[in-house]
């Protein structure tokens, strides 16, 4: 009787579709790494060179024409402030629908979560006129709001979903012991859900990192971000592709690897709290 094969042949075709799909998803990230280690001349020769001496001039030429650290810096400031601010409304709002549920909850909810179907351009002009009145043009606070207000839906309903899997008697016990509505939400519920606050919080801190699109219409040279950075090496001349992929590279560095540390909770977030 011949042996049974420790790899069935479905399991390798499984395999090797895997590893093909992988690396079809990964090959712009790769691409982009080696471009920017290649000079403007190797990077639009053709055949495309895969085999070169690297060099780090793009990087160099890069911060000391853009000051990548300030861009860096608005990144991290607008990111960071707008995950908590949203976090600091989404919760108590998320709080309210979870244990004081009424007809209208889902509705809301789905109403919230629609919103994020709508186009960005569509706001562009009314928030555009209401930033220049209000003086906030090129502003990290104006970049901060919109950020909140772009990821307020998700932060609510990923909060929704963690805080209704919060047994009730929990929150009752306390009622009974003579807590008040704030020391109920403060002392029992926000111990209860630190997972699912860090999951949301880190989810919405990447979503922030990469919006590209308020930050290049609402800020420039002083608020600017990383995203604005990259949009400021395409010119009518052209794309400077190797120093367009070493921007590009220093922008997606930090979140890869901060992802990459938290990819758990992130991964949590994204099933908005299915997978505990």
């Amino acid at each position: 009787m011949a042996r049974r094969s420790k790899y069935p042949p479905a399991l390798i075709v499984r395999t090797l579709c895997a590893w093909a799909v992988t690396l079809l998803l990964f090959f712009p990230l790769g691409w982009l790494v080696l471009t920017a280690f290649k000079t403007e001349l190797q990077a639009i020769s053709v055949p495309p060179l895969l085999f070169f001496k690297p060099t780090f001039a793009n990087f160099v030429e890069v911060q000391e024409r853009s000051d990548y650290l300030l861009y860096a810096k608005n990144s991290v400031v607008t990111s960071v402030m707008s995950t908590l601010l949203g976090l600091a409304i989404a919760a108590p709002a998320a709080y309210s629908m979870a244990f004081f549920r009424s007809k209208r909850t889902k509705d809301i909810l789905m109403w919230m979560l629609s919103t994020k179907m709508m186009p960005a351009v569509g706001a562009l002009v009314p928030i555009y006129v209401l930033a220049q009145s209000a003086g906030l043009l090129d502003t990290q606070l104006a970049l901060v709001i919109i950020f909140t207000l772009s990821n307020l839906p998700i932060m609510v309903w990923m909060l929704y979903s963690h805080f209704k899997d919060i047994p009730h008697e929990i929150l009752e016990a306390a009622r009974m012991d003579g807590a008040t509505l704030w020391q109920e939400f403060r002392r029992v519920l926000l111990p209860l859900a630190v997972g699912g606050l860090a999951s949301t919080g880190l989810l919405c801190l990447v979503l922030s990192w990469n919006e590209a699109f308020w930050s290049l219409n609402l800020s420039s040279a002083k608020a600017g971000t990383l995203a604005t950075l990259i949009a400021s090496y395409s010119s009518p001349e052209g794309l400077f592709w190797a120093k367009l992929s070493a921007a590009s590279l220093m922008a997606i560095a930090p979140i890869v690897v901060f992802g990459w540390f938290s990819q758990k909770q992130l991964v949590q977030g994204l099933t908005f709290g299915a997978v505990k």
